[in-house]
């Protein structure tokens, strides 16, 4: 994974960025160690070193259903537009099936009722905004692209929907002709990309023929909330589905066991009595928690991201004190990799390799349990998956605490030995107490480190 000349222009930081759906970048800023993390009102981020971030891939699902189970391939794909034929050829249900733009953005899964701002400047896009803007639809598909396949596209998407549109190609100089604003509403399913061959020409946007999935969840009013004076309103609440009260039991599960091992990145308790889990996209619909969801996923990503540079960044530093001869308050900004000494070069090129194999695989285990949640058939399969991520989690924590527990005990019984005197000098009652002594390095929280 060698630099080119393109990647050394660009500047080194100590936030590096990976993109790992087709292309690399190595970006950062200087910034303090010190710098505090951007924090959720839903859960708690706590600046020290991580031990595990993923789900282990030992953990298996007690009923042998594991919604992951097949890596990529446990998602549906449309087939590629590099095997695909232009010829329009009827798909299922042709009554229900509407032709709309396909916008792909990557390998981000976007959720509905979400609100979300794009900047538009590829040329292909600009006329899409101006086609859709035309007609008045004013809505377009976004949908995951494949991590390894280029042209492919998941079968679940989302429709977005233009809220708000400014053109700043003035102010922009024309690198940026709109800066658009949208809200997710709903799901759609693609049949077929009805113009694959615009992928390669890349003259106008791809168009696929979908269906719009309907809001099976619209059943229940998720906006209106029970007065806080009316009890029989209350009552109802409590008396919520199975599903609903099992997966609401499964977070506290986990919540209480990440503030036991005092997680680095963890909900807060009160977000247990607020966690929403009712049908429907208002603010206690299930959306909500998936998308809590995945920002926990994503700071844990970032926790992460940010120990594997922690070395590089005290060295960086170093240098720049040292040979540099600056202080503190003398740290530019940032520092273009040609001006790092050959050794820090090799350290940017091995750090680059070690965080692509360490968090390509988080990456996109990530998207795929977000994209399976999409794509979920209705609100009890959701709930399922939502169930079942969960409790692996809390498997897995499960499994550390037993780790740091054996742990724990042994470095007890090394410092037992090592403070008995001769044995024939060792009465019971003093290996007694000189147990009792040394009992608070297995209550110590941090004794595992």
């Amino acid at each position: 994974m060698a630099l080119t000349k393109k990647n050394e222009a660009l500047l080194f930081a100590f936030l590096v960025v990976l993109s790992f759906w087709g292309s690399e970048a190595f970006t950062a800023t200087l910034r303090p160690l010190s710098t505090p993390a951007r924090t959720s009102a839903a859960f708690l981020i706590q600046r020290r070193p991580l031990r595990h971030l993923a789900m282990s891939e030992d953990d298996d699902d007690e009923d042998g259903d594991e919604p992951l189970s097949k890596g990529i391939d446990s998602v549906s794909w449309l087939p590629s537009v590099m095997e695909s034929s232009s010829v329009v050829s009827p798909a299922p249900n042709a009554e229900d099936t509407e032709l709309l733009p396909l916008f792909p953005l990557g390998g981000i899964v976007y959720t509905p009722n979400s609100e979300h701002i794009l900047n538009i400047f590829e040329p292909r896009y600009r006329q899409m905004y101006t086609d859709i803007l035309m007609n008045g639809t004013r809505r377009f598909v976004v949908s995951m692209s494949h991590p390894s396949e280029p042209g492919r596209f998941a079968q679940t998407g989302v429709l977005f929907e233009l809220k708000d549109l400014k053109e700043v190609s003035e102010q922009t100089k024309d690198q940026i002709k709109y800066i658009c604003s949208h809200k997710v509403t709903r799901r759609v399913k693609l049949h077929r990309v009805l113009n694959p061959e615009a992928w390669k020409a890349r003259d106008t946007y791809l168009r696929v023929e979908g269906t719009i999935l309907p809001d099976d969840d619209t059943d229940s009013d998720s906006n209106e909330e029970p007065n806080k004076n009316d009890v029989y309103g209350f009552i109802t609440a409590a008396m919520s589905d199975p599903q609903e009260k099992s997966l609401r039991k499964a977070f506290a599960k986990l919540v209480d066991i990440q503030h036991e091992l005092e997680e680095d990145v963890r909900f807060t308790r009160a977000s247990v009595l607020t966690l929403a889990v009712k049908p429907g996209s208002g603010n206690d619909g299930l959306w909500q928690t998936i998308r809590l969801w995945q920002s926990f996923v994503d700071q844990r990503l970032m926790a992460r991201q940010n120990e594997l540079q922690k070395d590089f960044q005290e060295k960086l530093q170093n240098f720049l004190k040292q040979d540099r001869g600056l202080k503190d308050g003398e740290l530019p900004g940032m520092i273009g990799f040609s001006d790092l000494t050959p050794a820090l070069q090799k350290e940017v090129k091995e750090l680059q390799k070690r965080m692509a194999v360490e968090l390509e695989p988080l990456i996109l285990e990530s998207t795929l349990t977000m994209q399976k949640l999409l794509e979920a058939k209705d609100h009890s399969e959701r709930l399922k998956l939502m169930q079942f991520f969960i409790d692996a989690e809390t498997r897995r924590l499960t499994t550390k605490r037993t780790l740091q527990g054996m742990f724990a005990t042994a470095s007890l019984d090394e410092v037992v030995k090592d403070e008995l005197p001769p044995k024939e000098n060792s009465p019971k009652e003093e290996l007694k107490n000189s147990s009792s002594s040394t009992s608070s390095i297995f209550d110590e929280p941090d004794a595992f480190q």
